[in-house]
């Protein structure tokens, strides 16, 4: 990795489309070294190239994939856990364990990973910070959704236990919740089902992943003393995981 002539480095991890994408555009505009991380690395690497950062393979569903990612960064201030998803949406009594087993292992132990490698990193910098986008999943529950919000809940409680875990260490801990966002999730979701994944939006203005983005940049460059726990961000037309206002 080329030295990031003095710039905080961020990693971003699912960055190649999205949310993530977006988030390391934002963050290379705030002043950042954006480390990008995600499979699809030839769309990290035109980012990256965009912005002045580094793109990295990463599979956060691979622990050697993670090692070889952490070896290569060899220092970091921010890291945001972006990279996860959901598969299906079936009830409880036609779900599918591969579809459950992928959003675990993406979800939960891809945050894990990533979190236990970089923690020494961002505890060095003197001013570390984790930023994890969960979702609404991870506060509410709704019909055929079982596997996703259990994986999100579960990914959350990972996350807020180190709030109280790393009291009197200089790191932040900054959980994103979004509602709505319009990007890939739905198609992948629906294994690439465009016309299935565009249903979801119909009659509603959703977020957009740059809504989002901008909401992490500003958690990130409040203050060191000044740690934002948890960010809830909706479209104007959804009030929770299952209510929703269509046109």
């Amino acid at each position: 990795m080329t030295a990031a002539n003095d710039r905080p480095t961020a990693v971003v991890t699912g960055a190649s489309s999205g949310i993530g994408a977006a988030t390391a555009r934002q963050l290379g505009a705030a002043g950042f070294h954006v480390v990008l991380g995600a499979r699809r690395v030839d769309r990290c690497t035109e980012i990256a190239e965009e912005i002045g950062g580094t793109a990295l393979p990463l599979d956060v569903t691979d622990a050697d994939s993670v090692r070889a990612f952490d070896e290569a960064v060899p220092q970091a201030k921010l890291l945001v856990n972006n990279a996860g998803g959901a598969k299906g949406l079936e009830p409880v009594a036609e779900a599918d364990e591969d579809s459950w087993r992928w959003m675990w292992e993406t979800n939960v132990l891809g945050t894990l990973r990533l979190t236990k490698a970089f923690l020494p990193k961002l505890e060095a910098s003197g001013d570390g910070h984790v930023v994890t986008v969960t979702s609404i999943a991870a506060l509410d529950f709704y019909d055929n959704g079982a596997g996703y919000t259990g994986a999100k809940h579960a990914q959350a409680m990972l996350h807020r236990t180190l709030r109280g875990e790393l009291l009197g260490r200089p790191i932040r801990i900054t959980e994103i919740c979004p509602g709505m966002v319009e990007t890939e999730f739905s198609e992948v979701r629906f294994d690439g089902d465009a016309e299935r994944a565009a249903k979801v939006y119909e009659g509603l203005t959703p977020l957009s992943a740059d809504d989002v983005a901008d909401t992490i940049v500003f958690a990130a460059t409040r203050p060191p003393h000044v740690n934002l726990d948890q960010i809830v961000l909706k479209p104007r037309d959804q009030a929770s995981g299952s209510r929703r206002h269509r046109r």
